[in-house]
């Protein structure tokens, strides 16, 4: 049987990872596919110097791969969700398979890729795109079909699990910590996406599709970001069994999906508390499977590679199947998709760590206690530390049990207007991942 024929675009971190894998583990993958697979052309401005592609045709215009007659699959390593969204089209509408890594594409424009990819016949892949090399969408999308997911959360971005990581065990503060992971290669020169949680957000909505079959919806996630921690707050969480991680959830409510990524604290006897560095891990709560926790390398060049070429495996064989009895891209039937809303932040619920900086004056607990009573929410655990030296302030931290967003909201601004209380309070939303 002749080989598969596919075209690499973007020839990076991942896209050399991909081409090396490939050519080292030819012989192997083609006994996985079942016929063998042959990388017929590259589209890439420069060279990678890990990367020997040897006698491999290659070209600047990665469009030329999407009109080549000869490739039969086109692995998008591009990046973005400009230029990659036009030359994944392009490819579908050429009826070419596609293969990506790409989060943000998918999250911000899948639903308009798979629609037209359904109309051609053909399948676009995207394992890479969540968690680098831990398989956790074939995991979520066929190894657990038989269960009705509850809910799932990640930690997702390993910039901000690093940061965080650093913060705890160093008692660093975060701009230094941002600093070295710049200066490591963790964290680009604009680290927004990551440490505001954007990046976070792509691969949650990408989940939250896959585990509860509703439509792709990006713009409705909440995201905030880990800026604003202090090694104080993860001081005083650690003194509380806590550990605080940038944590996506996703969970099925009666009354709709939430849809958040935000700092957490977590129990420190959780398995997932204890992912540390530039390490990811998946936990999903499934009504017949209970809990399982996918963990291992969220990103890097032959991890993320790994993922993009069990796709392309699949792809190869499922090149003839039936169209209508292939996986379907987000699990669920195309026209089986729920129209369960996303829930706004104000609507979904948790419990909270608050930390409220007050003047050393007798009666203060007594009047934040007032404030949180009236509003039905109730205290699980009060520390109230020394006066600061430098300002005088009481830091007074306080866990509470789970209540809405809003009506939390409504206890900090009054709070925040006591007479007695200096500052915004800081408030961290907690998870104990039952």
């Amino acid at each position: 049987m002749k080989p598969v024929k596919v075209g690499i675009c973007g020839l990076g971190t991942v896209g050399g990872g991909t081409y090396n894998v490939l050519k080292r583990n030819a012989e192997e993958i083609a006994r996985r596919a079942g016929r063998g697979i042959e990388v017929a052309q590259i589209g890439a401005r420069r060279a990678n110097p890990l990367c020997a592609t040897g006698t491999t045709p290659v070209t600047a215009d990665i469009f030329d791969i999407a009109n080549n007659p000869e490739i039969d699959i086109v692995i998008e390593l591009i990046g973005g969700d400009t230029v990659a969204r036009e030359l994944v089209l392009k490819a579908i509408e050429n009826g070419k398979h596609v293969v990506t890594a790409n989060k943000a594409l998918i999250a911000v424009h899948g639903n308009e890729i798979f629609a037209k990819a359904r109309a051609k016949g053909v399948i676009v892949a995207f394992e890479a795109a969540v968690a680098g090399g831990i398989p956790v969408i074939k995991a979520i999308r066929e190894g657990l079909s038989a269960n009705r997911i509850n809910w799932v959360a990640g930690i997702i971005n390993g910039t901000g699990n690093f940061i965080l990581s650093e913060m705890r065990e160093k008692g660093r503060p975060f701009a230094d910590v941002l600093t070295e992971a710049q200066a490591l290669g963790y964290a680009e020169a604009d680290p927004t996406f990551d440490v505001e949680g954007i990046d976070a957000a792509h691969k949650l909505t990408i989940l939250a599709s896959i585990a509860f079959g509703i439509p792709l919806q990006f713009d409705k996630a909440y995201t905030e970001g880990i800026t604003r921690l202090t090694s104080a707050d993860v001081g005083y969480a650690e003194a509380l069994g806590y550990r605080i991680k940038h944590l996506g959830v996703a969970r099925r409510t009666e009354r709709g999906i939430e849809l958040r990524v935000h700092p957490t604290l977590i129990p420190a006897d959780r398995l997932i508390a204890n992912v540390n560095g530039v390490m990811n891990a998946v936990m999903v709560n499934a009504d017949a499977a209970g809990s399982t926790l996918f963990y291992g390398a969220g990103a890097g060049m032959e991890p993320t590679a790994s993922s993009v070429v069990a796709d392309l495996v699949d792809v190869v064989r499922a090149l003839t199947t039936d169209p209508q009895n292939r996986v379907p891209h987000l699990a669920f039937q195309a026209d089986a998709l729920s129209d369960h809303p996303i829930l706004p932040i104000s609507e979904c619920e948790s419990a909270y760590y608050l930390r409220v900086q007050a003047k050393d004056h007798p009666g203060v607990l007594a009047q934040v206690a007032s404030i949180l009573s009236a509003r039905g929410i109730n205290i699980e655990s009060v520390m109230q530390k020394e006066a600061e030296e430098h300002d005088g302030l009481v830091p007074m931290i306080l866990l509470t049990h789970r209540v809405t967003e809003q009506c939390m909201n409504d206890a900090i601004a009054a709070l925040e207007a006591l007479n007695d209380v200096a500052g915004p309070v800081m408030r961290i939303r907690v998870e104990h991942l039952n």
